[in-house]
């Protein structure tokens, strides 16, 4: 028998429960896929809370990334078959052990990759492809401030942006923290719990700041991460942690001629082409070993609510993932 975490309401982490279903056949267009490791994100707390939108049938599958075999195909369906090992990146739905997805949201998962490392890392490792990539051109030329630089996106991209020449600075909660992101590509990590960053980044940049904010924090640090820009600089906000930045005002752009963008994964992944491209890009640095996905944290499917709680404490570094 199939099962899936399943939430009835907004709240915390204890509106998860298990639920028991009869697992389904593809229809057209589709795969079934028993999954064998979830990734756990930011994205999913902020669902259950209902921060965003609920289906209007208030019952929600959480989790955003999987990877798994398949174990069906429809007959329309080309380029998988049965036995295929696939990885996928999808708003919801993910916490279940077998899946019915639309073949066009899947890809194949390389030899020499495990479903573990694929799962952990396909919804952060395209993020931090269209950071890098389409919501700034980074080159080795520019300077950086990135947010939660021990985090699951944060670790990638660290490495990442060290592959492309940039030596960028990073900002995390703990001295151990810091270590790890420091081991992960970045050139300086600030403490901000011990540290004014934005102090801290004008020193480090001889009061020039950065060309580009990567922020994922949101309310807390939005002020900050304007503050750190040089002039014609951009930030990028991309996740909101400790809440949207409601106090943001189109006027506090004109201090420096910024630019702030606010991209969304889906809307890069919609598109075929880019998702394979940047899957294949992803893939080839895993392999390379330019990109190393740490998986700090493992909790059985039905511990998906103690993986919250993890999460939302700050007490997670790199990525978590949930075994069915």
């Amino acid at each position: 028998m199939a099962y899936n975490m399943i939430a009835t309401k907004p709240g915390g982490p204890e509106v998860l429960i298990k639920k028991e279903f009869e697992i389904p056949v593809p229809g057209s267009g589709e795969v079934l896929i028993c999954q064998t490791a979830i990734g756990v994100n930011f994205l999913d707390v902020y669902f259950r809370t209902g921060l965003y939108p609920w289906p209007v049938d208030n019952n929600l599958v959480l989790g955003s990334e999987a990877a798994g075999v398949i174990n069906a195909v429809s007959p329309d369906v080309e380029g998988f078959s049965v036995g295929d090992r696939v990885v996928y990146t999808l708003p919801n739905n993910a916490y279940t052990t077998h899946r019915i997805i639309n073949a066009q949201h899947i890809v194949l998962i390389p030899e020499g990759i495990s479903d573990e490392t694929a799962a952990a890392s396909i919804l952060k490792g395209l993020t931090t492809y269209y950071l890098l990539h389409n919501s700034f051109k980074l080159s080795g030329e520019n300077s950086v401030l990135f947010h939660a630089a021990a985090g699951g996106v944060g670790l990638i991209a660290g490495q990442w942006m060290k592959s492309l020449g940039v030596n960028a600075i990073g900002t995390a909660g703990s001295d151990e923290k810091c270590s790890l992101a420091m081991e992960h590509g970045y050139a300086q990590v600030i403490n901000y719990r011990d540290e004014d960053f934005h102090k801290r980044v004008q020193d480090l940049t001889n009061d020039e700041g950065v060309d580009v904010v990567y922020d994922s924090v949101g309310n807390d640090t939005y002020p900050g991460s304007l503050n750190c820009l040089k002039k014609f600089g951009t930030m990028v906000n991309f996740g909101q942690s400790s809440g949207p930045a409601t106090d943001f005002k189109l006027a506090d752009l004109a201090v420096g001629s910024f630019t702030v963008t606010r991209p969304i994964l889906y809307h890069f992944t919609a598109d075929r082409e880019w998702l394979e491209n940047a899957a294949k890009s992803l893939f080839s640095l895993i392999l390379k070993g330019d990109l190393n996905i740490s998986i700090n944290q493992t909790f059985n499917l039905n511990q998906a609510a103690d993986a919250h709680r993890m999460l939302e404490a700050r007490k997670t570094t790199g990525c978590t993932i949930l075994l069915p």
